[in-house]
């Protein structure tokens, strides 16, 4: 993995977040905010960047490529959309990772590194951190109201072959 050092604020980095589909609801403070917090990590085809079991507290965009996610080697998920985030089940409920997530091939992610807050005190009176904690959280919602509406669809399908089969 290659990584950068912590974003810095400035325009052409808040344009290149803006581009993130999931992002640009928010307002450039907020997007400021979200910089003093992130890094551009880079990955080669076949290497780790989530290891079921871990506690890290990294948050991922995709902003190139394609990541594999499997539990107990079970594909779960293959994802390519620009702007598609994974990462996000351990930072809601704390707990270590729940699944592995491997490049498909050079993958480029914006990582936010969700227990740097200290980097993001003293920027913005405590209403404005908890609008962009909110923020956040809306978008972890979004995404997993997707996955989870993906899920009952697969659960249909698997249904009706176990009845099929019986």
């Amino acid at each position: 993995m290659q990584e950068s050092r912590y974003l810095k604020d400035n325009l052409e980095n808040i344009q290149r977040l803006m581009a993130i589909p999931a992002l640009r609801n928010f307002e450039t403070s907020n997007l400021s905010r979200l910089l003093l917090l992130s890094k551009m990590r880079e990955y080669e085809s076949g290497e780790i960047i989530i290891q079921e079991g871990d506690e890290d507290p990294w948050l991922y965009f995709l902003l190139e490529g394609s990541v594999r996610i499997t539990k107990k080697d079970v594909e779960i998920s293959v994802i390519s959309e620009i702007g598609d985030v994974f990462g996000e089940m351990r930072i809601i409920d704390s707990q270590s990772r729940s699944a592995t997530v491997v490049a498909l091939e050079p993958t480029v992610c914006l990582a936010i590194n969700t227990a740097a807050k200290e980097r993001m005190v003293g920027s913005g009176d405590r209403d404005e951190q908890l609008d962009f904690l909110l923020l956040l959280y809306r978008i972890f919602a979004e995404f997993l109201s997707i996955r989870l509406r993906l899920t009952n669809e697969e659960l249909i399908k698997a249904n009706k072959i176990l009845k099929a089969l019986a």
